[in-house]
């Protein structure tokens, strides 16, 4: 996001948060690491952008976007994809190539940063979630349902917003909005990239 972006504080914040947990152990990405831990999100969107798939996610009872544990791997990028797959049932699912249309030359982007509490549940404490999250696009809409999910569906912005008053997915709406905004004034059509 621009300096100047609504979210540029928010996302200095946690990219300063995350940049210190990162060095404060070498099993920040195991999710025994208590206080917290890394994982990895994906908002996944139609190609053009203006529909998202969520999970009304079964443990925390919350309309979410897909994503989990990292269970060992630093490459978060790649979390979010499995995660994603694994979620929605969806096939090949793409990381939204911002280089083309924004130029920005590094791929994968973190899309949004989140730093958020897990309540305690059992045997485990509470504990923080260090979210990076990425935008990947699906060319289908055929979800399937798992066990992690109550449901599932595909909704327009307007009617995620419906779903959830989580400051973090409305943050994730209003930047997808923009971006959406941004690349239709753009000749280039919104592109995609292999998956890994």
């Amino acid at each position: 996001m621009r300096d100047d972006s609504p979210w540029a504080a928010h996302e200095a914040d946690s990219l300063g948060r995350m940049r210190q947990f990162l060095a404060s152990s070498p099993e920040v990405f195991q999710r025994s690491h208590i206080p917290g831990h890394f994982t990895g999100s994906a908002l996944v969107c139609d190609p053009h952008l203006t529909r998202v798939a969520l999970t009304h996610h079964t443990k925390l009872d919350k309309w979410l976007q897909f994503g989990g544990h990292a269970d060992g791997d630093d490459n978060l990028a790649r979390v979010a994809l499995r995660e994603a797959e694994e979620e929605s049932g969806l096939p090949r699912l793409n990381y939204l190539d911002f280089e083309e249309a924004l130029g920005c030359p590094h791929h994968p982007v973190p899309f949004d940063l989140d730093i958020h509490e897990i309540p305690a549940r059992g045997s485990e404490p509470a504990h923080l979630h260090y979210d990076v999250r990425f935008v990947v696009v699906s060319q289908t809409q055929a979800l399937q349902m798992n066990e992690e999910s109550q449901q599932l569906g595909w909704f327009s912005l307007a009617e995620a917003r419906e779903k959830t008053q989580e400051e973090s997915m409305l943050r994730q709406f209003q930047k997808l909005e923009l971006l959406h905004r941004t690349l239709v004034k753009q000749p280039t059509e919104i592109s995609t990239s292999p998956q890994r």
